[in-house]
């Protein structure tokens, strides 16, 4: 079969995926992505087995075996195996003053004749008091909840 991409295994890689399989202490997929490499494997060591015997033996389907091929030989079998999460930027709408005026504000008085505070009301009057340009009723929720979840 004429093949786009051909996995083709150094000595290293091939110990790599070997340690995983062999020690048993990795996640499930870890283990079987590895298995599935050290079968497609078309380099000195490597059986070369086809997607289909690949699939029958570790139930798994020809496309995610194609897949997974594709991304070894482009990245790497490491950068396949190891799932990096990009940290996420936290951008805090209030620093540590404005959520002193929230808790403040939560602790006061409702207006009019209601009997307390919703996290719409709040929100909206930290936008009326210019604490912030804008807010929603969720980080007020997060805020107050972070606030108050010592006092329990």
């Amino acid at each position: 079969m004429n093949r786009k991409y051909v996995l083709k295994l150094t000595a290293d890689e091939r110990g790599w995926l070997e340690g995983i399989v062999r020690t048993g202490k990795s996640a499930a997929w870890k283990i079987r992505h590895a298995n599935a490499f050290l079968k497609m494997d078309r380099g000195e060591q490597g059986p070369g087995w086809e997607d289909a015997r690949i699939a029958e033996a570790f139930g798994m389907s020809t496309r995610s075996l194609e897949n997974w091929r594709k991304q070894a030989v482009e990245e790497g079998p490491r950068e396949v195996l190891e799932r990096y999460y990009p940290s996420r930027p936290q951008c805090r709408k209030l620093d540590g003053q404005a959520e002193a005026q929230l808790v403040k504000l939560a602790c006061s008085q409702a207006p009019g004749e209601r009997t307390g505070w919703t996290l719409n009301l709040l929100a909206s009057k930290l936008v009326e008091l210019e604490v912030v340009a804008s807010i929603s009723r969720e980080t007020v929720r997060r805020t107050l909840k972070k606030t108050t979840s010592s006092r329990g």
